[in-house]
């Protein structure tokens, strides 16, 4: 086993163990009993078909966020404005789904809206992308900047006709661009939101950990968020690499909406997804970049989220939060891969 692979197991360790403990003293101080708490999560999450199928619901949008923040990483790069590229993309499916022509069959129309969601998600990262790999600003407050911005803009834009009266959200999508619950195909699961989606996301993750490795693009992300100079002297693009990384991270976050508009909701409202973007980083931080890990990990976060709805009952539901920042803090404290970044791009801002 190499340094590398070992340093992942302790900072994944480390990451759950310090989740572990910390579950344990908050419900300990709201005067409940951790285990008593911990089988009623489980009886909440995979006890039932259709509590798993929630955990698979949920897992989904983390899962792409995830894929997401964690190519960003790769290259050095903090994306924290998942959570915008994630909403602007949405709004685009939900108006592209709406406008096009109801006779549209679901191979063109489905593409056809994930594409518009895709090319806005990553449109919204361009500004990021320029001003880190052009002018060296710093991503995590311009992205944090295009965070609100899109709050702003997205009611803006269903101001302006694109939302149904009196409502915050768009009209239905077509019949062809709506994708499938699993449900259709796992009976079991009847009554849960999971869909077709989640298998989209873990092609997806897989096809992007596999890239790392055997692509010239991806090879060139990873070793450009290692040494930046080195790579430069090698006279790899370094700056286009930044930029293309950061486009792409916010198109993945577009791809979200598969499951939120396409696959949940069949439209788009104003706050659909939210948290699913910061979320993306805690699933990164503890996937470490390989598919797989990259899968567990959302899962993990998927049935905190489900099992705070199992709890909410004795405990707020928000303890799940708190769980969830503990683990990013803790993973990016062992974590040497995210202390490298944080160092790069203070000296990429300021240097």
């Amino acid at each position: 086993m190499n340094g590398e692979r070992k340093a992942a197991i302790v900072a994944t360790l480390a990451g759950l163990a310090t989740a572990w403990v910390a579950f344990d003293i908050l419900v300990f101080l709201y005067g409940e009993s951790p285990r008593h708490l911990f089988a009623l999560l489980f009886d909440g999450t995979w006890g039932t078909p259709y509590g798993a199928g929630q955990v698979l619901f949920k897992a989904t949008p983390l899962l792409f966020t995830g894929i997401a923040v964690d190519l960003a990483l790769r290259a050095g790069l903090f994306n924290i404005g998942a959570e915008g590229q994630l909403a602007v993309g949405s709004l685009a499916a939900g108006i592209v789904g709406a406008t096009l022509p109801a006779w549209l069959p679901a191979p063109v129309a489905v593409p056809a809206t994930l594409l518009a969601a895709a090319a806005a998600g990553g449109a919204w990262a361009l500004v990021p992308a320029i001003l880190r790999a052009r002018f060296r600003a710093h991503e995590v407050i311009s992205t944090i900047m295009m965070n609100r911005i899109a709050d702003a803009a997205i009611g803006l834009v269903l101001g302006l006709g694109f939302a149904l009266k009196g409502t915050v959200r768009t009209q239905n999508i077509v019949a062809g661009a709506h994708v499938p619950r699993l449900e259709r195909f796992f009976p079991a699961l009847r009554g849960s939101a999971v869909s077709v989606s989640l298998v989209v996301g873990v092609i997806l993750a897989l096809f992007v950990g596999w890239s790392y490795r055997r692509t010239r693009f991806g090879r060139e992300v990873s070793l450009v968020g290692m040494n930046p100079i080195a790579c430069a002297a090698e006279r790899v693009p370094v700056r286009a690499r930044i930029a293309q990384a950061m486009i792409l991270s916010g198109a993945i976050c577009g791809l979200v909406s598969s499951a939120t508009v396409l696959g949940y909701k069949g439209y788009f409202e104003q706050g659909l997804g939210a948290g699913a973007g910061f979320g993306g980083l805690a699933v990164a931080l503890l996937g470490r970049g390989n598919g797989v890990g990259l899968v567990l990990a959302a899962l993990l976060f998927g049935t905190l989220q489900q099992g705070g709805l199992a709890i909410n009952a004795y405990v707020p539901m928000e303890l799940m939060d708190v769980i969830q920042g503990v683990v990013i803090t803790a993973v990016a404290l062992a974590d040497a891969r995210v202390r490298g970044a944080l160092v790069r791009s203070a000296r990429g801002a300021f240097g």
